[in-house]
Order: C-alpha cells, then sequence, then structure tokens
C-alpha cells in the first residue's frame, strides 16, 4: 500500500482528486479509470513507485505543443530503493515509429504525455493484458501516431535490487507473448525484434 490518499487529502490544490478502487484489478484497472475520469486536454501516468521532476510537467507541455506532438516521452534515471538516483540515465531518441518499437521499449509509463484533443480517450485505453502499457503503445503506433522523444532525464524509476532477476524472466515471457498473441507477429519477425529488444534491454541497464 502507499500513501496516495493520505497526501491527496493534504493536498491544498483542490484539482487534486483521488479516486477509489473497490478491489484489487491492477494498474490497468486503475489507469483506465483515471483516464475515463480526467478532465484536461492532456493525460500523464506516474506509478506509485515512480518521482517526476519538479518541471517534468512544463517541460513537457511546451515540447508537446513546439512539436504538435499527440505521445511524447522523457529520458529518466534509474534509483534505489529510497528514490535517490543511481546516476544510470536512459536517452531516448527524437522518434520512435511502430516498427522501431517492436525492437526498442524505451518508452517508460511514467514519462508518457498524451494530447486527447489528437487521441481520443478511447485510443489510449489499455488493454486487459500483462504488459498493458507497452500493448497500448504499440496499438497506438500502429495507427500511424509517432511518438516524439523529449531526450532530458524528468522521471526517476525506483526500482529493488532484490526483485531484478525475476522481473528480467518475466519481462522476457512478456515480450514474447507480446509479439506473438497481442500482434500476431510470426515465430521469425518476434526473434528478429526480439534479438534488438535484449540487447538494448541489457544497455540501459549497464
Amino acid at each position: 500500500a502507499n500513501a496516495t490518499a493520505d497526501v491527496s487529502g493534504k493536498a491544498p490544490s483542490c484539482r487534486i482528486r483521488l479516486i477509489k478502487n473497490t478491489g484489487e484489478h491492477g494498474a490497468c484497472h486503475a489507469r483506465n479509470k483515471g483516464t475515463e475520469q480526467a478532465e484536461g486536454r492532456y493525460l500523464c501516468f506516474l506509478d506509485a513507485d515512480d518521482l517526476w521532476d519538479r518541471e517534468k510537467l512544463s517541460k513537457q507541455l511546451s515540447f508537446m505543443r513546439k512539436t504538435g506532438a499527440a505521445f511524447s516521452f522523457t529520458g529518466y534515471e534509474f534509483a534505489d530503493e529510497n528514490g535517490k538516483g543511481t546516476g544510470k540515465i536512459v536517452k531516448v531518441p527524437p522518434q520512435i515509429t511502430y516498427e522501431e518499437a517492436l525492437k526498442n521499449t524505451t518508452i517508460f509509463t511514467s514519462t508518457v504525455m498524451f494530447d486527447l484533443s489528437l487521441l481520443g480517450r478511447e485510443t489510449v485505453r489499455m488493454p486487459a493484458i500483462e504488459s498493458e502499457d507497452t500493448a497500448c503503445w504499440w496499438r497506438i503506433l500502429r495507427g500511424g501516431v509517432t511518438a516524439y522523444g523529449l531526450n532530458e532525464s524528468l522521471t526517476l524509476y525506483r526500482r529493488s535490487a532484490g526483485t531484478l532477476s525475476s522481473n528480467k524472466n518475466t519481462a522476457i515471457r512478456r515480450i514474447w507473448r507480446l509479439y506473438r498473441e497481442a500482434e500476431g507477429l510470426s515465430v521469425i519477425k518476434s526473434a528478429y525484434c526480439f534479438v534488438f529488444w535484449a540487447v538494448r534491454a541489457v544497455l540501459r541497464r549497464i
């Protein structure tokens, strides 16, 4: 559990609204519920363990307006369990298309920003499958949208050292299922994309 409810209750701004879930439905349900009730033009996600830079929203919003992007993402830095940056920063490319995204899952959920006036709420709705965020990005990009990268570290990605090995095994299983089941790629195309994905995943953590 996290202290979201406590923090939101003490927040001075009425722009912060807590949406409570009944029961445990997972991240997909929570994100979709938030998307349905969000009232603004621009939509972002922030997972409970991650942290935003104070200027993340203002810088990314300016970037969105400058580029006319419907979908953008930023660089990020790995952090320890206490939220302290490790110095390992993940840089991002200026743009990512669908074919490139299949080989490079550098789009991190807590760095994403959507312009709902260009995409629509149903377009950004996440499917109820494993790795729903990546599946959502791919579906949007497959429709002809290009994601624009702001190559500046504006988010801290907090991870636990004790879970890294199990996370790697889970990630491998999930990415393969996405290729084969969600995207319907052939075994050969899946293997081709997987090689690129694996190399880049390792490089992001070196």
